[in-house]
């Protein structure tokens, strides 16, 4: 097949709009006016239903976008032939009833307004509705954005932080992304609601040289919560489903705890704590544990524009009729 070369050139320069995505907070008033009503229906009636659907959707909202951005390619199911992103090691915990809840939105709106609604704005928007639902501060979002055509297992690693990472790997995997460390301080107050398996924090939690060490304390962890979490844990080998809460105070409420609960200790994952102790993010957790208006305003801000980050148009993704699918799916 022949280079389309200049004639090709000619075309992106003509049409600039195939370039860069066309988001507004208005995109489906005409093409599917009920869009934000359904959403808002779908998701109270399965917030009511699970209680946790509101942290697991979060989730699922950032080890979708983290990945080469906000695309629903973390949404797509495997085949035989090809692993897809939520079939990585670091995605294969990630709640079934966040998948539930787009699947359920994304049948609703087909009946409604079939092929016209992709699933990666259905997740923004399901991600920002639940936030506030819970407690959380009203996010600005736009829509416009097209689904992934591509989901491979193998683009996931070294995109999403994890619990034992160094402060500077964490760092670099965010502004990677786009984003400065105050944003990245914003965004992972994220963990003020939800829980996380015991499996991701048991080595922080108990000595290597003696499980059962009741006096053994990691640094920067108050004694007694660790001790608790000991107790709480104590059978995760046997059990990948225990967990705890990510606020052990606060936990279903979207609020400032969790930057708090990091003064004093409390804080769950390796990586959250040392937040509170690095000079580059410390002065951030200080100014956010004491004011939550100041958390509520950067947590918004730093979500609008991670939404937005690395869209995909029509030029290189399309709406799918199923988000666990691609539309030229043959089975």
């Amino acid at each position: 097949m022949k280079s389309c070369g200049l004639r090709c050139l000619f075309i992106f320069l003509s049409f600039p709009y195939l370039l860069q995505a066309n988001l507004s907070p208005d995109y489906y008033s005409k093409t599917c006016p009920d869009f934000d009503q359904t959403l808002v229906q779908v998701i109270t009636d399965k917030q009511i239903a699970a209680p946790t659907t509101a942290a697991g959707t979060l989730r699922l909202f950032f080890h979708d976008c983290m990945v080469d951005g906000c695309d629903a390619s973390i949404l797509v199911a495997s085949t035989s032939h090809k692993t897809s992103e939520r079939d990585a090691d670091i995605n294969r915990s990630l709640p079934g009833d966040a998948f539930d809840l787009i699947t359920r939105i994304k049948t609703a709106l087909e009946l409604k307004c079939p092929n016209v609604v992709s699933c990666s704005d259905i997740l923004v928007g399901a991600t920002r509705s639940l936030v506030t639902m819970v407690g959380g501060p009203r996010i600005n979002v736009k829509y416009g954005r097209k689904d992934s055509l591509v989901s491979d297992m193998d683009r996931v690693e070294g995109k999403l932080a994890r619990p034992n990472m160094t402060m500077d790997h964490i760092i670099s995997i965010f502004e990677s992304a786009g984003l400065t460390v105050q944003e990245m301080v914003a965004l992972v107050g994220s963990h003020t609601i939800g829980f996380s398996h015991c499996k991701e924090f048991a080595s922080r939690i108990f000595n290597s040289n003696s499980d059962h060490n009741a006096d053994f304390c990691p640094e920067g962890m108050n004694a007694k919560y660790a001790a608790e979490l000991r107790k709480l844990c104590a059978n995760y080998t046997k059990d990948a489903e225990m967990s705890a809460f990510n606020d052990v105070f606060t936990p279903g409420k979207f609020d400032n705890m969790y930057y708090k609960n990091l003064q004093h200790g409390y804080g769950l994952l390796e990586s959250d704590q040392a937040i509170a102790f690095d000079n580059r993010t410390r002065p951030l957790v200080d100014l956010y544990a004491a004011n939550e208006t100041a958390f509520f305003d950067a947590y918004a801000k730093a979500m609008e524009k991670f939404s937005e980050q690395r869209v995909k148009t029509e030029l290189n993704g399309d709406v799918r009729r199923r988000c666990d699918q691609y539309n030229d799916y043959k089975g």
